[in-house]
């Protein structure tokens, strides 16, 4: 018997070791698949090599807005949603990360704090743009404030491809005043919308004028990305086209009839408005020409001295 045990286990090891032999690298060589491309998250990730991190396309705006909100700098809230966690770090940026174990499962950069949106004196909105690359545009995502008893991530959207819509809780705008912009400007500033105000309420200027002027106000604050160094490359083109001559006439008219409703504004209230005369060259008194009688210069009471 025990000869017989002998040959048997004899056997099974010449057919492992067979099988052994078979299961070369070659064979296995077209069934194996080398993943080299790690997984990173967050843009600041400490443990990710240097080279593999996200990277942002532009750097963040400036700290602006409110004060009080001026707190939230430096700090990260998170959120999950389905398979992704957001990642949201007032006043710097937006990051998404896919929550599997997908060889290529995707993190990126939803946006880089820009700038806010001002509607009626109110600090509406945070918009992050300049994210990663979405076709032939970057991802973006606006940013809504709301109160709540402690400050997170409350929902996330993707109301249209690569736009998202994040809704933030925190209790620091549950003030009803927390969030005006009047207030949280220079004092400065502050004179200059009430210039602004006042000329609109005479009419000396238009309600598209108004916009302007409260325009450069917030852009002076930080609040809105300037678009001055844009603007002056635009200088040599055309201000506007039109599809016809009557189109052309149409809208002549229509300005002529607006600047005579500001001259008339301006004449009612005793503001000059007629173009200066430029500054003419002295002439020697010898060979000046003669005035007509009752003509004087601007300024001349139309009194000769007495050259006795």
């Amino acid at each position: 018997m025990y000869n017989s045990m002998t040959r048997i286990c004899s056997a099974r090891l010449c057919c492992f070791i067979c099988l052994v032999l078979n299961c070369t690298p070659s064979s296995l060589a077209g069934k194996m698949k080398i993943v080299e491309e790690p997984n990173t998250f967050g843009i600041n990730n400490p443990l990710a090599v240097p080279g593999n991190r996200l990277q942002p396309k532009v750097s963040p705006s400036p700290v602006s807005g409110p004060a009080h909100l001026h707190k939230l700098s430096g700090k990260c809230f998170s959120y999950i949603e389905s398979t992704y966690k957001y990642e949201f770090c007032p006043f710097h940026n937006i990051t998404q990360h896919e929550q599997t174990f997908r060889w290529n499962a995707y993190s990126g950069i939803l946006g880089i704090w820009q700038e806010w949106e001002i509607v009626n004196n109110t600090f509406k909105a945070m918009w992050m743009r300049e994210g990663d690359s979405c076709g032939n545009k970057n991802r973006q995502t606006k940013v809504l404030l709301s109160c709540g008893v402690s400050s997170k991530l409350a929902q996330v959207s993707e109301p249209s491809t690569c736009m998202y819509s994040l809704s933030f809780e925190t209790p620091l705008v549950c003030h009803p005043h927390s969030l005006l912009v009047y207030p949280a400007l220079s004092e400065k500033l502050q004179n200059d919308w009430d210039e602004a105000e006042q000329a609109r309420y005479e009419e000396l200027i238009t309600e598209q004028g108004y916009s302007n002027l409260l325009k450069d106000i917030f852009e002076e604050a930080g609040y809105l990305k300037t678009q001055k160094v844009t603007e002056k490359k635009d200088i040599s083109s055309p201000t506007k086209d039109f599809e016809s001559l009557e189109k052309c006439n149409e809208e002549f008219h229509k300005q002529s009839k607006e600047i005579e409703r500001l001259r008339a504004l301006l004449t009612q209230h005793n503001i000059p408005h007629e173009k200066q005369p430029a500054e003419q060259p002295q002439i020697p008194v010898d060979v000046a020409p003669a005035a007509p009688e009752d003509s004087h210069l601007r300024g001349d009471m139309g009194l000769l001295p007495d050259l006795q």
